[in-house]
């Protein structure tokens, strides 16, 4: 039983102004129009560690953001939101290098798809 609950997958779904994480017991969400920092944990597995001004705590595998361009263009326009108004005050370097893995993944992808790889 605990080998399920290590390894069962975090849901993750996203709206507007929202990001939200449902693992085995909970869901977490967080408002990433109002995010205060954006960390990324190195470790065993990489996390991204999402925080907002109202005290909402997420943490995802970037990998679910690079593999999932819709998701990630949602979180990047609402966290760009965050920055403008100045909310988000830690956290635009980790952003600027998931979007820049996203960006290579997916050029890769359409190199391979077209044939020019």
């Amino acid at each position: 039983m605990l080998l399920f609950v290590v390894l069962y997958p975090a849901r993750v779904r996203a709206g507007e102004g929202w990001l939200s994480s449902r693992g085995l017991l909970r869901e977490r969400r967080v408002r990433t129009d109002r995010l205060v920092s954006v960390r990324c944990l190195d470790g065993i597995s990489q996390r991204l560690v999402l925080r907002d001004e109202l005290g909402g705590r997420v943490e995802i595998d970037p990998a679910v953001l690079v593999t999932n361009p819709d998701l990630w263009h949602r979180v990047s326009e609402d966290s760009r939101h965050a920055l403008a108004s100045g909310t988000l005050t830690c956290g635009a370097t980790a952003l600027r290098r998931i979007a820049e893995r996203v960006e290579r993944e997916t050029a890769e992808t359409v190199f391979k798809v077209s044939g020019l790889e």
